[in-house]
């Protein structure tokens, strides 16, 4: 098998100062870096705004961060860029491009990839023009969702998409969604994300709840940022109907201080359980806690949250976003609901009534999702933009 020369840029993957961040992009990279005849370079662009912005609390971790690590046993590179708050959303692949092009100066490569669409994808089209090199770029939700639709942003996505020798979705949905914009179809394949079936997977609820301290009160779970695009508002609202259900909120953002006046306002704040962000270590634990977890988000590719629900035996109760429809295929999965809090509870109400079996909703993911095929498939369609065997 000839060598494979890999450059993957990744605005989205983990770092010291944010562990959980991108983490799906980090095990799908260490899959692809495990498959024969891949030598893997990363480059994980740090956007920095200009001092004193940069001395914000958001941004004084990330100056800290190491210009090349091993993490994990992938070799990183991390090379800055400078970054406009909120405005600058259209200089970034710019940006992203002249950070990475000094950083790779010098070595050989025989395809780009961009694991988000943006500003990885842009940038990629820019390093890859630069060095002569087909590219590839993957679509996960929010960057078609919001930067293909701006008129900010979206004219250098469909520049990326019409230039890429190749393109990836996490879902079906997500293919769609593509096309809908004006991406070619033809150049689209469906990559679904992976798996730890050694860390998730179905075990007994109540020894769980007794690890986490958690009493045997009906419980629903949301695992993702506290942000209205999530609708963890609809969730609170809806418990008003669902007496006696405590709900549990892992993760934090710019709407938590809406929610809980919300939650105070509505006369639930004691049975709304604000959690904070939560180490992926400790994820399978508080998924098999939960009877469901509920995330009625606006938009979404193919959420990680919902696979590893599923993969612990919990049953998920979710908008028709995305890729729903590709996960939820029989009720033992959970419920597909309109995004309003009536909804809501209804489902919520008929899993509390006839919970499945844990191991009977794992089954429903059916083998789908696996890091190996997944790093197998990833490097077959990298190949393929290439060109090399």
């Amino acid at each position: 098998m000839t060598l494979l020369r890999v450059l993957s840029i990744a605005t989205l993957f983990p770092d010291a100062a944010r562990s959980n961040f991108g983490l799906f992009v980090e095990h799908s990279l260490r899959a692809l870096a495990a498959q024969p005849g891949i030598d893997l370079t990363i480059i994980a662009p740090v956007g920095l705004p200009p001092f004193p912005l940069s001395l914000h609390p958001r941004y004084r971790p990330l100056r800290t961060l190491p210009r090349t690590e091993n993490w994990n046993g992938l070799t990183v590179r991390r090379p800055r860029f400078p970054l406009i708050p909120r405005i600058g959303a259209r200089l970034n692949p710019a940006m992203v491009a002249r950070a990475v092009l000094p950083a790779v100066h010098g070595q050989t490569f025989d395809v780009v990839d961009a694991q988000f669409f943006y500003p990885d994808g842009p940038a990629a089209m820019r390093v890859a023009e630069a060095m002569g090199l087909p590219f590839s770029v993957k679509a996960r939700g929010a960057d078609i969702s919001h930067f293909g639709h701006d008129p900010a942003t979206a004219p250098q996505l469909l520049t990326a998409a019409d230039k890429a020798a190749g393109l990836l979705a996490v879902s079906d949905a997500m293919c769609r969604d593509m096309a809908a914009i004006g991406i070619d179809p033809a150049k689209i394949a469906t990559h679904y994300t992976g798996i730890d079936t050694a860390r998730f997977h179905p075990a007994d609820r109540a020894a769980a709840r007794d690890a986490l301290g958690i009493d045997d009160a009906p419980m629903i779970l949301t695992v993702g940022a506290l942000i209205p695009r999530k609708g963890q508002e609809l969730v609170i609202e809806a418990l008003a109907a669902l007496p006696g259900v405590h709900y549990h909120l892992a993760g934090a953002g710019e709407a938590e201080g809406r929610y809980r006046a919300l939650a105070q306002r509505l006369g639930v704040a004691d049975r709304v359980h604000f959690m904070g962000p939560v180490a992926n270590a400790d994820l399978p634990m508080l998924y098999r806690a939960a009877d469901a977890v509920v995330m009625p988000s606006a938009s979404e590719g193919l959420a990680n949250a919902w696979v590893e629900a599923l993969a612990c035996g919990t049953p998920i109760v979710i908008s028709d976003a995305g890729g729903a429809p590709e996960l939820v295929t029989s009720p033992l999965a959970g419920r597909i609901v309109a995004r309003n809090p009536e909804a809501i509870a209804v489902a919520v109400e008929a899993i509390l009534a006839n919970p499945p079996a844990p191991h009977d909703v794992a089954a429903t993911l059916a083998g789908r999702f696996d890091w190996d095929r997944n790093g197998r498939e990833l490097a077959a369609h990298l190949r393929r933009c290439a060109r090399i065997k």
